[in-house]
């Protein structure tokens, strides 16, 4: 498979956390603790109004965290999380107009696709390393499996129901460079600040294995 900005990011550990962080004072450590416990790329979802602030903090304040931006939907999505300070775009899905957003700011960006037709599509656009979401819901690791041979040079991220339980289903595929996941540090820790437990949590994640 072809490597790319975005597949050095993905390749630097098994599991991204996924994050929905509601309070910017929160940011900084719980980044810290995903970073002490093993996992540098964080994936922060713009699903709340303070998620471009939370990235901004961490791209300051915490260097050895590479801090992404997830829920990209529209344009204007990929530019305001270039311009807070991401290093990566994710998206649930894909649409001409943000994957030419990504490539005029020549952010490193991973489209989201749920079928084949639609990985071919993100393939037509040079885009060789995908968002499989949501995974559970499609097929899950089966349903990647089955996809390597007919997509070969296509790499995936699956996101969406994954967990320990499941995780090396996934990671144990070679079409799977890593997996992403919320339940490394789930919203309850996160507001209740611990920190600790987050961190033995990525820490558990970490060790996974390594992505091919």
């Amino acid at each position: 498979m072809t490597t790319s900005p975005m597949h050095d990011i993905c390749a630097r550990g098994p599991v991204i956390p996924v994050l929905t962080v509601d309070d910017p004072a929160r940011a900084e450590p719980l980044a810290r603790a995903l970073v002490e416990g093993g996992l540098r790329v964080l994936e922060i979802t713009l699903r709340t109004d303070t998620a471009l602030e939370a990235i901004g903090i961490i791209a300051r304040r915490v260097p050895d965290a590479i801090v992404g931006a997830g829920t990209l939907r529209t344009p204007e999505d990929v530019s305001r999380a270039a311009e807070a300070g991401a290093r990566f775009g994710v998206s649930p899905g894909l649409t001409p107009a943000l994957l030419a957003r990504a490539q005029a700011l020549d952010l490193p960006f991973m489209p989201g696709v749920a079928t084949p037709s639609e990985a071919m599509a993100a393939a037509e656009h040079g885009y060789r390393l995908l968002k499989f979401f949501p995974a559970e819901t499609c097929g899950g690791a089966a349903a990647l499996s089955a996809w390597a041979a007919p997509l070969a040079g296509l790499g995936f991220c699956p996101t969406g129901g994954i967990g320990p339980r499941n995780a090396s289903d996934y990671l144990r595929l070679a079409n799977v460079t890593c997996i992403g996941g919320s339940w490394v540090a789930p919203q309850a820790r996160i507001r209740a600040g611990d920190w600790s437990a987050i961190r033995e949590c990525a820490a558990a994640a970490a060790a996974l294995g390594a992505p091919r």
